[in-house]
């Protein structure tokens, strides 16, 4: 974001809510775009890409768990999502859906825009690219790939950020907190250290490995590292 303002795309339905978080993040030097609609936002996203997208679940004419999802699988840009749920299942779904945060309604503006700020850190961090090899798993970071011998393994960002993030550092231990900081950008402070062990159960699940410590090891009492077979846990480049 050097040398230009961030933009923020803000879809909410509710115009009072709308216009108090659009005022307040233009306090804090984003340029807003406001949507109040699923269609709107559709329209907006064809014009322009934001670098953020801050979306309300409950809109009028579409689903947001739709809108994420597509969004999300198309890569139209991080997702931080509003909803006056605050159950863990909700929670869980928008992440498996791709959310890049989850933001429980009614919210402190101040809170939503170091959410925003973290998200943005850590999409525009510069990642080491290129292929890491252990035994039967390839992580392509340039490509975002991830293979277990020849077949793709599909994950949603967050996922592979975080496989990624742990394999490139075989066997150094992380603790949740850390791995909050590196992979979402984010701290026990504003998001749920649960959130770490959700995805790590995700990504075991997707790597079917029939040792559930085969990939990603835990670490009782710490968190978690990454390992491989015997012999394999220096990465191939």
């Amino acid at each position: 974001m050097a040398g230009s303002a961030a933009v923020v795309l803000l879809v909410e339905d509710d115009r009072s809510v709308r216009e108090t978080v659009a005022d307040v993040l233009a306090e804090h030097g984003f340029v807003v775009i406001e949507a109040d609609s699923g269609a709107s936002a559709r329209s907006l996203l064809d014009e322009r890409t934001p670098d953020v997208i801050v979306l309300d679940l409950g809109l009028p004419d579409v689903a947001g768990l739709d809108l994420l999802a597509a969004w999300s699988s198309a890569g139209a840009a991080p997702v931080i999502v509003l909803s006056g749920r605050s159950g863990e299942y909700d929670r869980v779904v928008c992440l498996d859906l791709g959310a890049d945060d989850y933001v429980v309604k009614p919210f402190s503006t101040r809170e939503l825009v170091s959410r925003i700020n973290a998200v943005l850190r850590r999409s525009t961090r510069v990642a080491p690219t290129g292929l890491l090899h252990f035994g039967a798993l390839s992580i392509d970071t340039d490509a975002r790939e991830v293979l277990v011998g020849s077949e793709v393994r599909s994950m949603t960002a967050k996922e592979f950020d975080l496989l990624a993030f742990l394999a490139r550092s075989p066997r150094q231990v992380f603790t949740r907190a850390q791995l909050l900081h590196n992979v979402w950008g984010s701290s026990p402070n504003w998001q749920d250290e649960n959130t770490v062990a959700e995805h790590v159960h995700r990504v075991r699940r997707k790597l079917d490995a029939t040792d559930r410590d085969r990939w990603i090891q835990t670490v009782r009492g710490v968190g978690y590292r990454f390992v491989a077979a015997t012999g394999d846990d220096h990465p191939a480049r």
